[in-house]
């Protein structure tokens, strides 16, 4: 059994049953959240539908069909089948281990794209194919299949398909409740668009257009949640996947509907939450260039974006009694720290947030603010952050520890990831007052 690889500075790598789904430095599972926006993002979005919005084609069941895209975990004494493709030229030669009645997209009755998506445990690889249909000898007939070795960076060979038109694997961007329940998603989605380009860009390896107009996004865009787009509105679950959106964003992957989002089926989904995503507009995306991240044209292989450099360290003494009252208030000191990290300051940062008694006015509250510097960092990913450092100090502030602390609260780049690490770090900041 593999076990997932954990990087250096960020959480273990997206994997299944000991699998990483792919290496740390994947162009997948690399942060895009400062890579430049493209020249064409306005086009881009134009096209695919400003107005159009983002649809969860993922959940429990509807129609006596599971939604979403499910896989099946195998261990390497799964018999091997026989396959057989309508493109064997660019498809991997079977026999592929597929059990007796896997799941299938939209069911054993479904017309749509019947993918089948295969993790062997043992080895690592995934099995995917394309309008798989069993057959009554017990092989298998499809469209295409891939085979991919879950601990390599190298993609298919240019201008092939796989089990999806892009050439890229699919598993690796699907919503996974499991990651969703856990706080993060650390690797980007995968999502549709009506028209595409009759080109394909890194890391795909395939298109399925005969459009050629610049308007039109290539197989492989990535885009992203832009960074403005407020998410404190929505559901902790559904703040995983926005938050996800914003830092690995998502990669055109197949020609369907305007900003259809992929993932996996489970009861364990909340369809009317899941729902609260179709009030996000196409033009809360922007398209944005990774090519500076390429580091072979025949490698997933992502250059690594730089850690901004860490914050100043904090003064000896330093504490989040922000308004020199003698206490800890998550509605006041809390407050204060939230409305500062949001860029407030003067009296938008103080009005209502002023405990009586307090000893230091609105001047002295700012730069006592200005002097915490890296204690306000509270999950350590070198960045201070009212979405994520802000929530997580008001909820220590209000006793919360445990997954309750952390939970959707925590960045993808962060270096402390529990709530034991956060608890420790922000009571650090928080000594007994007299």
């Amino acid at each position: 059994m593999h076990a997932c690889i954990v990087g250096p500075a960020s959480a273990a790598i997206p994997g299944i049953a000991g699998c990483p789904l792919f290496p740390a430095d994947s162009i997948w599972n690399t942060s895009i959240d400062t890579a430049p926006v493209d020249a064409n993002s306005a086009a881009y979005v134009g096209t695919i539908g400003t107005s159009a919005h983002v649809h969860p084609d993922f959940g429990t069941v509807y129609d006596g069909a599971p939604i979403g895209i499910p896989y099946v975990v195998v261990r390497k004494n799964q018999p091997l089948v026989p396959i057989t493709f309508t493109w064997p030229n660019e498809s991997d030669a079977g026999p592929y281990p597929i059990p007796n009645d896997p799941p299938i997209e939209g069911g054993t009755a479904s017309d749509g794209d019947r993918h089948v998506l295969i993790v062997d445990a043992d080895q690592c690889r995934l099995f995917e194919i394309y309008n798989a249909r069993p057959q009554l000898d017990g092989s298998w007939k499809a469209g295409s299949g891939a085979v991919w070795d879950l601990e390599s960076n190298a993609l298919r060979p240019s201008t092939w398909t796989s089990a999806d038109a892009a050439g890229l694997a699919i598993l690796p961007g699907l919503v996974r409740i499991d990651e969703v329940l856990a706080g993060e998603i650390a690797h980007a989605l995968r999502f549709t668009a009506p028209q595409t380009r009759d080109v394909f860009i890194w890391p795909a390896r395939h298109e399925a257009s005969d459009l050629s107009g610049d308007a039109y996004p290539p197989m492989g865009q990535r885009f992203r949640l832009k960074a403005d787009f407020v998410i404190t509105g929505y559901s902790a679950n559904v703040q995983v996947i926005l938050r996800a959106l914003k830092t690995y964003g998502m990669m055109l992957a197949d020609n369907g509907s305007s900003w259809y989002l992929s993932g996996v089926p489970d009861p364990r989904w909340d369809d009317d939450d899941l729902h609260t995503l179709t009030q996000i507009p196409g033009d809360a995306f922007e398209a944005v260039d990774v090519t500076g991240l390429r580091m072979s044209s025949a490698s997933g292989q992502a250059a690594q974006p730089a850690l901004p450099p860490a914050l100043p360290p904090p003064p000896a003494g330093a504490t989040f009694d922000i308004d020199g009252d003698g206490t800890y208030d998550p509605l006041t000191d809390g407050l204060l720290i939230a409305r500062y990290l949001r860029g407030l300051r003067g009296a938008a940062l103080v009005n209502g947030a002023v405990a009586f008694g307090a000893s230091r006015d609105t001047a002295a509250i700012e730069l006592h603010l200005d002097s915490l510097g890296a204690a306000l960092d509270a999950d350590g990913d070198h960045r201070a952050d009212a979405a994520t450092d802000g929530i997580l100090i008001t909820r220590r502030m209000l006793g919360l520890d445990s997954a309750p602390l952390v939970r959707a609260a925590v960045a993808a780049g962060a270096v402390r990831k529990t709530g034991a690490a956060v608890a420790n770090y922000v009571d650090g900041f928080m000594p007994p007052l007299p």
